[in-house]
């Protein structure tokens, strides 16, 4: 009988806090790493593109494979085929090299010093 006694005489656990405070949270993580990390990146990342398709002639440019040379040729669409119009010719010291667009890393005006 005591022992019955002390289970009705214990109170009730309290409710605990409810999901709002922890999707809250989940919510300030990703708007943390949204403009911290990833806006930054697709800023970037469109800035990039646009001095790519901006690219001329005369213009330094560094390949990802670390070659620097200047822009000679850009294959225009429809030049010599589908399959060239990402394709331009850069002058690398005494040789000529054929780089796909996509792999330039950085352009530099025709003023950038190699």
């Amino acid at each position: 009988m005591p022992f019955t006694l002390f289970l009705q005489a214990t109170p009730a656990a309290p409710a605990g806090p409810g999901i709002a405070p922890f999707l809250f949270q989940i919510g300030a993580i990703f708007a943390i790493f949204y403009f911290l990390m990833i806006r930054p990146q697709q800023k970037q990342r469109k800035a990039h593109e646009a001095a790519i398709l901006a690219m001329k002639k005369g213009d330094q440019v560094v390949t990802a494979g670390g070659l620097v040379g200047e822009v000679v040729h850009i294959a225009a669409p429809g030049e010599k085929g589908p399959s060239l119009t990402d394709h331009i010719t850069i002058k690398c010291g005494e040789s000529r090299l054929v780089v796909v667009r996509s792999r330039i890393a950085s352009v530099g005006g025709s003023e950038a010093v190699a």
